[in-house]
């Protein structure tokens, strides 16, 4: 039996693709049991609730406190602030994009969204620390400006090239068959916009955003420039915080190795691993979810 050449190509093809997924999926597996492995000898020392929900980050002190609580506060915190102000921006740009923006405008506009996707994260926490923080302090009267809403900001910049692009890619997916048909029953567009076009796109608008506030927890160069640094709960958002990522970044390097600081720090990158998995699966959950209404819609 002799096997053409397009099959063998095909098969060759299918091997290689699954050699690529398959090494992709071994080395998450193995980064996540590294992960453990090294964060998990920390509860030897501390227990889980006072690990998670201590108030105290002092690590250096004897005897060392190991309580996170704060971080997280202000990881959320951080998090939430900066989705209030990405979000509405990123999916209305997207819609205004995909639905009523000129041609002309169109390629003005999306190039420059999208090259706040390039700007490395240093460049922005530069911005945050020199023109913004400055800006902050003179005008509300406090502190400093390195504080909670100056990193927000900053995050929220960052999330919203994801946001647009993603959404928009979801907006332009919408069957033209629908616009017509609800125009054609004499609504307007912008009632179409409202009531066909967002509907119908609502799981890859509603991946967009999980996936932008994704990036903006797991961000480290940002929170760790402009947030201030102080491991508290915030009662303000002027208050300086530490999120997570910023805690491992400033302090991995001056850990003993295969000390209880270490061990700690590891122990709060499974904090923040778990954080972005579930992101990611409340992404896929949505985004499946909608799916499955807008097919049956359809």
């Amino acid at each position: 039996m002799i096997i053409s050449s397009s099959k063998l190509k095909e098969q060759f093809m299918r091997y290689v693709f699954f050699i690529i997924a398959t090494t992709s999926v071994a080395v998450l597996l193995m980064i996540t049991i590294f992960l453990f492995t090294e964060g998990l000898p920390i509860l030897k020392k501390v227990s889980i609730r006072a690990f998670i929900f201590g108030d105290y980050w002092y690590p250096t002190s004897d005897p060392a406190d190991f309580g996170i609580f704060p971080l997280i506060m202000g990881s959320l915190s951080v998090t939430f602030i900066s989705a209030i102000i990405s979000i509405p921006l990123g999916v209305m740009t997207a819609i205004y994009l995909a639905e009523i923006a000129s041609f002309r405008v169109r390629e003005i506009v999306k190039p420059v969204v999208e090259l706040l996707a390039s700007l490395p994260s240093v460049v922005i926490g530069f911005f945050g620390m020199v023109l913004v923080a400055p800006f902050l302090q003179e005008t509300f009267g406090i502190a400093t400006g390195l504080n909670m809403f100056n990193a927000s900001l900053m995050l929220a910049f960052m999330s919203v090239p994801t946001i647009c692009s993603i959404s928009e890619d979801a907006l332009y997916s919408v069957p033209s068959s629908l616009k017509e048909a609800s125009l054609a029953l004499g609504a307007t567009p912008l009632e179409t916009i409202i009531r066909v076009t967002i509907p119908a796109s609502l799981s890859g608008i509603s991946t967009a955003i999980i996936l932008g506030m994704s990036r903006a927890i797991g961000e480290t160069m940002v929170v760790l420039m402009v947030a201030g640094g102080a491991a508290m709960v915030p009662s303000s958002i002027f208050d300086p915080v530490r999120p997570l990522p910023a805690s491992i970044a400033a302090e991995m390097a001056e850990a003993p190795y295969r000390g209880d600081h270490y061990h700690a720090l590891f122990a709060t990158g499974i904090v923040l691993f778990i954080f972005t998995f579930l992101f990611n699966l409340i992404a896929d959950h949505i985004s499946y979810k909608y799916r499955q209404v807008g097919d049956a819609t359809l």
